[in-house]
């Protein structure tokens, strides 16, 4: 076996941009240490470029490309990276808006007039920041019976779904959901101003200029490309294929390498295109309705690791698995790309560590609060159902073998809780803590805090609902929206609920509160009529909120 390896002595120049700091000894060694597990000839695994002031400082592949013709991963190893391909969408907008041929306050409808009118104006650049309140086209595609990364999907499916919408998630501005529509959207006002493909735009725009002589966005699944990597799953002690069936581009389909992401990754610093103005507006963060500042700018996001500012972005499709990490202030980056179902943006930061050790700082140690004893009545009185009604979401909360754990729906064995006091709690393995606050009557809320700071989410004890045979029958029937084709079927089997759908397994309707179950598919309430008739339902998981289907 044959690795490609290069290590470079960061032998720096007086007035060079970056903190300069000792080079860790044998760094090369510890990070080969970090993908050891996969860097094996019966394994998928990554390419990884260590990048410091323009400088590859280490590259190397671990792992294989295609088990079945035993490839090796090296360097120029070509990855879909899924999402990471976002920031090349954007700074094609942001090319264009430089040049006057749009702006980012143009309403979408003004380049695509096939989008509905929601009767709310959605601009440009809610789509950017993924605040346009639009429906996630993966979630809608899977929703319609199409099986992602299986049936081909192309751009003209997704306009052809998103051109049956009638309704959005939210307010555009008001809220931040991540939505891959937007992206394929601006994938599509790219092709319609420039009159090129977006492959063809970023190709001569961008790819060409900055010397990524192996990047380009595949818009063709049947294309031959040489040097790719394929992407696997794990499948016991073996993998399995798992690649993409896209001719779908701006959200996804970048297909890059480490080597060229290093070209794109110092254009920040000394930008070749698009010039300083370009770097300032692709690092301009989104703003919410109310004023808010997002952590999301265009395809990146920016934040903090360990004490010093990052501008980063994953991507996660199928088998592949991508990150590109940078460190401004230090002009320090890791391109991380893999093809099997691992996590990239952690082994970056594990890289970073080993690079910046001398400028990272130990994140704050959170306070310890010691575990308490509490007596089996303090804890059954927390069980419940809780509900709350932002996405119909549902948290259960079971008291069994003398603890409590904590389920995101009706099924599993659910997460234990450690009582930190008598309404504080911690879920095992998780960043966030459960308060239980009493209500008046008898009432109790369920508070979910995330230790980031982010708002936290309210829930209320519901009162379970256990219908009987009779009472299911109600629920019975054939359901359809107007904004798919497919019909979804509700019967009874063997006092059960079920759901079918197009090619899908039929699968259980789980009662949790009255009207309303859950099931893999989302969370679904039933509606009915001044009568009491049940006349349809609503289905809300993820990225589609209130999506409304009538009974037939």
């Amino acid at each position: 076996m044959s690795w490609t390896r290069t290590l470079l002595l960061p032998i720096l120049l007086a007035g060079q941009a970056g903190t300069q700091s000792p080079a860790p000894a044998d760094p090369a060694a510890q990070v080969d240490k970090l993908f050891e597990r996969w860097n094996r000839t019966s394994s998928p695994g990554c390419a990884l470029a260590v990048m410091k002031d323009g400088r590859i400082l280490y590259k190397r592949g671990y792992g294989m490309a295609d088990l079945d013709h035993d490839v090796v991963i090296n360097p120029a190893s070509m990855f879909h990276v899924a999402s990471v391909s976002k920031q090349f969408t954007a700074a094609s907008i942001l090319l264009l808006a430089q040049e006057g041929k749009l702006s980012l306050d143009d309403e979408v409808r003004k380049h695509i007039p096939e989008l509905p009118d929601f009767g709310e104006r959605i601009t440009i650049r809610h789509l950017i920041h993924h605040t346009s309140g639009l429906r996630d086209q993966w979630d809608l595609l899977g929703l319609a019976g199409w099986r992602y990364s299986l049936d081909l999907i192309t751009d003209d499916d997704i306009l052809s779904v998103m051109s049956r919408q009638k309704d959005l998630n939210f307010k555009p501005g008001e809220r931040h959901l991540y939505c891959n529509t937007g992206y394929t959207l601006l994938g599509q006002i790219v092709k319609r101003v420039s009159g090129q493909s977006l492959r063809a735009f970023t190709t001569t725009r961008i790819f060409d200029p900055l010397g990524m002589k192996n990047t380009h966005f595949r818009d063709d699944h049947a294309e031959i490309v040489k040097g790719m990597a394929y992407g696997y799953v794990p499948a016991g002690d073996a993998f399995r294929l798992s690649n993409t069936n896209f001719d779908t581009v701006g959200a996804t389909s970048l297909l890059t390498t480490v080597e060229d992401l290093a070209l794109w990754d110092e254009n920040f610093y000394n930008p070749r295109v698009g010039g300083a103005t370009l770097i300032s507006r692709m690092l301009e963060r989104g703003k919410l309705n109310n004023g808010e500042t997002l952590d999301y700018a265009s395809g990146l996001r920016l934040g903090k690791y360990k004490g010093l500012a990052i501008v980063d972005h994953g991507g996660s499709d199928a088998g592949y698995r991508s990150d590109l990490l940078r460190f401004p202030d230090q002009h320090f980056s890791v391109a991380c790309l893999c093809n099997v179902s691992i996590n990239p943006s952690e082994l970056a930061r594990q890289v970073a560590d080993i690079y910046l050790a001398a400028e990272l700082k130990p994140e704050p140690a959170k306070p310890e609060v010691p575990a308490v004893k509490l007596t089996e009545a303090q804890l059954a009185a927390k069980a419940g159902i809780y509900h709350n009604p932002d996405g119909d979401v549902i948290r259960r909360i079971v008291f069994q073998g003398g603890s409590l754990r904590m389920t995101p729906g009706m099924t599993g064995t659910g997460i234990a809780l450690t009582p930190l006091s008598d309404s504080r709690f911690r879920p095992a393995g998780q960043q966030v803590e459960i308060r239980f606050e009493p209500q008046a009557a008898g009432g109790m809320q369920l508070i979910d805090t995330p230790d980031s700071g982010a708002k936290p989410a309210v829930y209320e004890r519901a009162e379970e609902f256990k219908p009987a045979p009779a009472q299911l029958a109600e629920y019975a029937g054939q359901y359809q929206s107007d904004e798919i084709e497919p019909v979804y079927r509700v019967t009874v089997q063997d006092s059960r609920l079920m759901l079918e759908r197009l090619k899908s397994r039929l699968s259980p309707l789980q009662p949790a509160i009255r009207d309303l179950f859950t099931n893999p598919l989302g969370n679904i309430r039933f509606t009915r009529d001044s009568q009491g008739k049940v006349t349809g339902f609503i289905l809300n998981r993820g990225r589609v909120l209130n999506f409304r289907f009538r009974k037939t």
